[in-house]
């Protein structure tokens, strides 16, 4: 009785199942996500008038809670919430 080889690669499949595994580990190492802002975008982000206003705002507020002279008004915050929910 003669026995023939079939189908024989010459490869273990084990260690073809690991090369897959190498392969796929190598291929998620390289994708990477990207964010990139455009120097218009920074610019445009670095002039704005609105900018410096909400700064100079949030300056204020810190001396305000600092030196504990900062009242909140429950009713505008209040009305804003509500108003905020509705819309």
């Amino acid at each position: 009785m003669k026995i023939n080889n079939l189908n024989n690669s010459g490869i273990n499949p084990y260690k073809r199942q690991l090369n897959k595994i190498d392969q796929a580990a190598k291929a998620n190492v390289q994708k990477a996500d990207k964010l990139e802002i455009s120097s218009a975008a920074k610019e445009m982000q670095e002039t704005s008038r609105l900018t410096k206003e909400r700064q100079a705002k949030v300056e204020a507020l810190k001396v305000n809670v600092e030196n504990g002279t900062y009242k909140p008004d429950p009713q505008k915050i209040a009305k804003g919430l509500i108003n905020f929910y509705r819309n």
